[in-house]
């Protein structure tokens, strides 16, 4: 690579601007401090609680939301890609810990929240731009009183498993949250 060409991939045509715009977490969390976790997920999802900050980053939506499932879904743009063209392995990792832990939540009492104690994923196939929205899906295996484990998949626009993962969740009761 010649100088020249190291000074055209700075040039200005080459840029790229992303404006993300988001609620302060903090009275979303109080308008929902009285719902349940199910109560609360289906109004992000239907508009009614903006969602969090980490998803307007991103770019992902909740699409369902019910008792023990939760499905999100992003349409990719290079904002996510890594320097070979690939979305990021971030981008399924967050998507992933994000609609398990929702799936988590769905199934709590108002007042209990729960934190990711441990999350595994296996990458089966690269996702990029040209794979399309692709979706997360996340469903509670077991919920327990002190620790809960939940499923996970990210499917491309055809369907394909890209990741499988699997996460734990400890429960935190009011008393105890962060």
């Amino acid at each position: 690579m010649t100088m020249t060409e190291t000074v055209d991939l700075f040039s200005f045509d080459m840029r790229r601007h992303r404006v993300v715009e988001w609620q302060a977490p903090g009275p979303v969390a109080r308008a929902a401090s009285g719902m349940s976790g199910l109560e609360t997920m289906c109004a992000i999802r239907n508009g009614v609680l903006p969602p969090p900050p980490m998803a307007r980053l991103i770019g992902f939506e909740m699409r369902i939301a019910e008792p023990g499932r939760i499905v999100m879904e992003l349409d990719p743009d290079e904002s996510l890609e890594n320097t070979i063209g690939l979305l990021h392995g971030a981008t399924a990792a967050a998507l992933l810990d994000t609609a398990m832990g929702c799936a988590i939540t769905t199934m709590q009492p108002a007042g209990q929240t729960s934190v990711t104690l441990d999350l595994k994923l296996t990458y089966l196939r690269p996702l990029s731009v040209r794979s399309g929205a692709i979706s997360a899906e996340g469903k509670v295996i077991k919920f327990g009183r002190q620790t809960s484990y939940a499923e996970g998949f990210v499917r491309d626009r055809a369907g394909n498993l890209a990741v499988h993962a699997t996460g734990t969740f400890t429960m935190i009761g009011v008393e105890k949250a962060i």
